[in-house]
């Protein structure tokens, strides 16, 4: 049985559950479920909590079985949680998951909780994982992208009893604020409890509204960027944004190297996706043969139809110079510091990526 995280309210009203699965990247998100599960388990009387780590090649799965099967003389109900942070429990971990979900089924003397990090498509398809989804709960947790940060914000402060100004003021508060902990949930949550003591509402005030100075002078710049992310950013023309982000990349001692390598590989699926398209394949077919798929797909249908061969041919072209850059060759009329160069090139992709998504002037 498959939850969304915002239906927990109402699943716990409904009743617990004896399995529960948790898995994704977000671990802000999947503590804070994690918490309310185990408050709502306390209230109905699991008074005891065994927590196992199954971390390492020689870790005894037969301490798990047995503590499912074990209450201590002070407890009626107990919490059995089961942390795996590799994703994989291996052969024995495999066997012995299937036998705890199997074992779930009514009993009510145990509330066992599974949590995991992001799972590949194929380990979602292990007779475990199978095994806990058919007879537990299980929830994902999808990160907070860029695009719907600031309403995740919104509504944390919300929470908090805060609120940014209406319009267009608030919106270039709650922006700023997005920058500011992009790819960093965790910091993001410490920043927004941080304006909670800063900010609070006055007595007889529904709500207190944060100016964006407020925000501004309160809120570190804590964003960390991945390099896969600049790579969406690059494709949809955000130039700002990349700008930032790559800032951001070097500020946080990311190989120029390996951003230089998201940038090209995009450059030469562009190219290989074109070629397809001209020697007569369907775009569709294209891009899942090149496995361009996800963010990316949609990106690239938008911006190919329009880009030129020589416009990608002058890409691949400064991708190869920048390529020599960062390896500490010089080239002519290219900047001699490696981002600099990384700098310009992501804005060159990104110019044309711009141009392309823009419609057309009648």
């Amino acid at each position: 049985m498959n939850l969304a995280p915002a239906q927990l309210s109402d699943h716990l009203q409904r009743g617990l559950k004896s399995l529960y699965t948790l898995h994704g990247d977000e671990p802000l998100l999947v503590q804070e479920f994690a918490d309310a599960l185990r408050a709502a388990a306390r209230a109905q009387g699991y008074t005891e909590r065994v927590v196992h780590t199954a971390a390492g090649a020689h870790f005894d799965w037969s301490e798990v079985l047995a503590s499912g099967g074990s209450l201590s003389l002070f407890a009626d109900k107990q919490i059995v949680e089961i942390r795996i942070p590799g994703g994989k429990p291996g052969k024995d971990g495999s066997v012995a998951l299937q036998q705890i979900a199997e074992r779930a089924q009514g009993d009510d003397a145990t509330l066992t909780l599974v949590m995991l990090p992001r799972l590949d498509s194929l380990t979602l398809k292990g007779a475990w994982f199978g095994a806990l989804d058919s007879y537990g709960v299980t929830v994902k947790f999808d990160p907070i992208d860029r695009r719907t940060l600031p309403q995740w914000i919104a509504q944390r402060l919300q929470l908090q009893g805060q609120r940014v100004a209406a319009g267009e003021e608030g919106q270039r508060t709650l922006q700023f604020f997005a920058d500011r902990v992009e790819g960093n949930l965790l910091a993001a949550h410490q920043e927004i409890q941080k304006l909670a003591l800063l900010h609070p509402p006055t007595a007889g005030e529904a709500s207190a509204v944060l100016s964006f100075d407020q925000v501004e002078n309160a809120v570190l710049n804590v964003a960390r960027y991945d390099v896969f992310k600049l790579s969406e950013a690059v494709l949809g023309g955000q130039a700002v944004r990349v700008a930032r982000m790559l800032d951001g990349l070097q500020s946080e001692g990311e190989s120029e190297v390996l951003v230089h390598w998201a940038l090209a590989e995009d450059i030469r699926s562009m190219k290989r996706v074109k070629d397809a398209i001209q020697a007569g394949r369907p775009m569709p077919m294209a891009l899942r043969e090149n496995r361009v798929w996800g963010v990316k797909e949609k990106l690239f249908e938008r911006v190919l139809p329009q880009i030129g061969d020589t416009t990608l041919a002058n890409l691949l072209h400064a991708a190869h110079k920048v390529d020599g850059i960062v390896k500490g060759l010089k080239q002519p009329d290219w900047p001699a510091d490696g981002w600099q160069a990384l700098h310009r090139l992501a804005g060159m992709v990104c110019e044309q990526c711009a141009a392309q998504g823009r419609p057309k002037q009648a």
